[in-house]
């Protein structure tokens, strides 16, 4: 069960990773670096198996609910700073 979980979290992550893969394939105006595809791929797995780690450790849903959106909100606080350099530091290279 625990490989199967796994799995289709990193089928998710594959699948999310080709949306921009197809369409850099249409227009110039998606431009990944293989970095970028790599960057990506880390930071998408590691947020699905956190939320993985919160569902198998905390059986009450109001525990799983807060630590999931912690879960997310450092995904998308890292993201929207590697995307535009939200906070201007040089992790995202400013």
């Amino acid at each position: 069960m625990k490989t199967k979980r796994i799995s289709v979290i990193f089928l998710l992550v594959a699948f999310l990773l080709s949306i921009p893969f197809i369409a850099m394939q249409f227009t110039k105006e998606v431009q990944w670096s293989l970095y970028d595809f790599i960057l990506m791929g880390v930071l998408l797995s590691i947020t699905g198996l956190g939320i993985d780690l919160v569902l198998r450790k905390f059986p009450k849903l109001q525990q799983r609910l807060l630590f999931i959106a912690v879960v997310l909100g450092a995904f998308f606080l890292i993201w929207a700073e590697l995307a535009v350099g939200l906070f201007g530091s040089p992790f995202a290279g400013s």
